[in-house]
């Protein structure tokens, strides 16, 4: 009777907390075999938000009822930790009024149950499955090439077309590729484009490391020239393709510190490296080996996305959903430097907003600009962006933008922003801000057999590479347009033909002016 009870009562505990599709074969399966890890998480894993449960105050009316139970099993139902499963006070009340002993008995044996079975106890569970360390390939994935098998060439980037460009393996935006740290410094890149196809810190939607090979394929365009601006980023910047990363697929926890080496490697040559990928839990070591070149604290984040990526109490200490939490407790970045951008989807909830609020945290939900208006919410992030001139990393998931626009994406949100926005804010913030990183994430190629969502990915990359050229030739001015392709003034219709006539003509004449110093600097070269 007690175990049947127990059972039945244990499905109406799992409905209470949502956790119904549970198997109780599940709960009962024998961890005695699992090996326990000998390397603990070394961070201090203690949740600011977390607070200890309220106990239950249960009304006099109630106490008689509970008659039959030990006063350990009363010490449980008044515990803050049985109140999502008992209801509290009034859900105590209602469902024991209409119970016999056994079943009294029965319902508190239950959620004992499920509170028990839900946490790690040590020697019950494993908090992870060891690697066989006595392989000899253990570390095989991440063993770079000795040098000295490669050809002897000077260092550089290497052009790999065959027909000016054209005809030799792909590479992102038809750039030429660069291998080494050497490399980067001899050809004096401003920006190195990195792979990185990750996609195991998902859990759905994945479609595997088909991202980077989809972009170099369907990319071309990410240096060409951007009409609103009269900039090619191509001709301005030095830009490489610095290949895809090793990582391992089967574990994203022993990918995290090889990429963030690499990371670090461009960035210690001060080019820009361009991240792409791969899912959202690249942004932890994408941000901390941006971090650990500028200093622990002194780079700011602006996350497009539309979940904040904060999560915390789950089982895993690293996914796509919590790279942002994980950065924040241990100090790559400060809270007040953190500033969200899109946030629409079923969270973050009142105590998460909460929690931002009292770490000091930026955020611009979709909500904000629906009553705001777009402008004004982009001039401000634009503005909390620049604050100090501070270095600014740039990490960009796309399912920040519409799923119209962006269907491939693990984790796609209705009512989000339009490629117009999404090229507009991003190039915006390139030109505006100092920019020493950016990454685009959560592409899953083989969710769109029209190639819509990566060729749109191809244009945030290419409007962040805009951005940046656009600073380098000084168009940092507040949503700088050329003057040249937004107005014809021909007429006076909009009352400043004047104003257009006027820049172009310090436009031409900026130019000139490059254009003898080049030649000076020429003529004094040789």
């Amino acid at each position: 009777m007690r175990v049947s009870n127990t059972s039945a009562l244990m499905c109406k505990v799992f409905a209470l907390a949502g956790l119904c599709s549970i198997s109780l074969f599940a709960l009962a399966q024998d961890t005695s075999g699992h090996v326990t890890g000998t390397n603990p998480y070394p961070y201090n894993t203690v949740d600011p938000r977390e607070e200890v449960p309220e106990p239950i105050e249960l009304p006099d009316d109630v106490l008689p009822m509970l008659e039959s139970l030990s006063p350990e099993d009363i010490a449980l139902l008044k515990s803050g930790r049985a109140k999502k499963y008992t209801g509290g006070a009034d859900g105590i009340k209602e469902s024991i009024s209409a119970f016999t002993p056994d079943e009294l008995q029965a319902w508190v044996d239950a959620i004992r149950t499920v509170l028990e079975a839900s946490v790690y106890i040590e020697g019950r569970d494993s908090p992870n499955i060891p690697l066989n360390t006595e392989s000899e390939e253990f570390n095989a994935w991440r063993v770079l090439r000795p040098r000295s098998l490669d050809p002897e060439r000077d260092a550089g980037p290497l052009n790999l077309g065959r027909y000016n460009g054209f005809g030799g393996p792909q590479t992102f935006g038809g750039f030429p590729l660069a291998l080494t740290k050497e490399d980067l410094i001899a050809g004096k890149v401003d920006v190195a484009i990195l792979g990185a196809p990750l996609n195991m810190g998902s859990g759905w939607r994945d479609s595997g490391p088909r991202a980077t090979a989809e972009l170099r394929i369907h990319g071309r365009g990410m240096g060409s020239l951007d009409q609103y601006v009269l900039v090619k980023g191509s001709s301005v910047l030095k830009i490489v393709d610095y290949g895809d990363v090793a990582v391992d697929n089967l574990s994203t926890e022993r990918s995290m510190e090889h990429i963030r080496s690499l990371v670090r490697e461009i960035a210690e040559t001060g080019a820009v490296p361009i991240i792409v990928g791969g899912d959202h839990s690249l942004s932890y070591p994408n941000i901390a080996g941006i971090a650990d070149v500028y200093g622990k604290e002194k780079v700011s984040v602006i996350h497009f996305d539309s979940h904040y990526d904060a999560w915390w109490g789950g089982a895993h200490l690293i996914s796509h959903g919590l790279p942002v939490y994980r950065l924040l407790i241990e100090g790559h970045v400060r809270a007040a430097d953190y500033i969200q951008m899109g946030l629409r989807a079923s969270g973050p909830d009142k105590v998460a907003f909460k929690w931002m609020r009292e770490q000091g945290m930026r955020y611009h939900t979709m909500a904000e600009i629906e009553r705001h208006g777009w402008e004004a919410v982009i001039d401000r992030v634009v503005a909390e962006a620049s604050e100090e001139g501070r270095k600014l990393f740039i990490s960009f998931d796309i399912d920040v933008i519409d799923p119209a626009f962006t269907v491939a994406t693990g984790t796609p949100v209705p009512g989000g922003l339009n490629m117009r926005e999404s090229i507009s804010i991003v190039r915006r913030l390139c030109s505006e801000s100092n920019v020493v990183g950016f990454d685009l994430v959560e592409l899953h190629p083989a969710l769109d057999p029209t190639y819509r969502t990566t060729q749109n990915s191809v244009h945030i990359i290419k409007a962040c590479i805009t951005g940046l050229a656009m600073r380098k030739e000084g168009l940092t001015d507040k949503h700088y347009l050329s003057p040249v392709s937004s107005e014809h003034a021909i007429d006076n219709y909009y009352g400043d033909q004047q104003k257009y006539i006027d820049a172009t003509a310090a436009e031409v004449a900026k130019e000139k002016e490059k254009e003898e110093e080049d030649k000076k600097r020429s003529e004094e070269e040789q």
